[in-house]
């Protein structure tokens, strides 16, 4: 009998069960996300400026836009080896 793992045991009926439930958590996992930036998006006082890309005029508009969330940028290190901004 070689070592190798040329021959593999027949499947059971619990690996289908197991790839439904991660398929299941895959797409829950990925509309919670998308409601997460959903409401990030909405929340952002920037999106409802006539002219969001003018800076801020006074202090107290500064503290405004930047009172809610805030990105998550990752360090210079993980943008590199291809980190994505969340």
């Amino acid at each position: 009998m070689s070592l190798l793992p040329l021959s593999r045991a027949a499947p059971t009926s619990d690996d289908g069960h197991m790839n439904v439930a991660r398929r299941i958590s895959q797409i829950i996992a990925e509309c919670n996300e998308a409601q997460r930036r959903l409401t990030y998006l909405r929340l952002s006082y920037d999106q409802y400026l006539t002219e969001p890309d003018t800076p801020p005029e006074t202090f107290s508009e500064f503290m405004l836009r930047t009172s809610g969330p805030l990105r998550r940028e990752p360090s210079a290190r993980h943008r590199q080896a291809g980190r994505a901004i969340r």
